[in-house]
């Protein structure tokens, strides 16, 4: 696998690799649910948490562990969604750390984002690509099965969250011989969101 870090565009979203020009429009979109930052996700992008998060991901970006993506609707960045645990060796990678502004949520935009995010994985050689969810996010749990992931299990307390949360996680993928027809189906959903 060659993945690296790119633009990636379609009709509803542009993903650009995270940069200091992105990071007050992403601060602000974070804001704007500070509930699912306490109750769903491992860490806070919110107040002074969001600073040591951004840095940290700009860290992991230079060692090349991960490639985060500013989610961008009309030009402003309303999201994020990024390659964690890129595994160059084992063609693997996993999709994650994914947050979109309430008001992109249940739209064309993660459809989108992540048909970009799979089809630059694949056709980079992926073999793999894997989804980790928190157990108890409903909605995210279901929007990784309509992409067309395979649920493999769930992994007990796996994660302590910010807040001291001891979570489980649920593990899916996609795998480079389902990803035709899941592409497929993903293609046929996005055309139904109109322009």
């Amino acid at each position: 696998m060659k993945l690296e870090p790119k633009v990636l565009e379609n009709r509803f979203v542009r993903l650009e690799p995270l940069a200091e020009g992105h990071k007050e429009e992403l601060r602000a979109a974070c804001a704007a649910d500070p509930a699912l930052w306490r109750d769903l996700y491992i860490l806070s992008m919110l107040d002074d948490h969001f600073d040591r998060h951004w840095d940290r991901m700009q860290a992991e970006a230079v060692a090349g562990k991960t490639f985060p993506h500013a989610v961008l609707v009309g030009g402003v960045c309303l999201g994020m969604s990024n390659y964690l645990d890129v595994d160059q060796h084992h063609n693997a990678v996993e999709i994650g750390s994914t947050y979109y502004d309430p008001r992109m949520r249940g739209r064309e935009v993660n459809p989108s984002a992540k048909r970009l995010l799979l089809a630059h994985a694949f056709e980079s050689g992926a073999e793999r690509v894997q989804f980790r969810v928190d157990a108890t996010n409903a909605r995210s749990r279901a929007a990784v099965l309509k992409l067309g992931a395979v649920q493999e299990g769930i992994l007990r307390h796996d994660k302590v969250t910010w807040t001291g949360r001891i979570r489980d996680t649920v593990h899916f993928s996609i795998l480079a011989g389902e990803w035709p027809a899941v592409r497929d189906r993903l293609d046929a959903r996005i055309a139904t969101f109109a322009t």
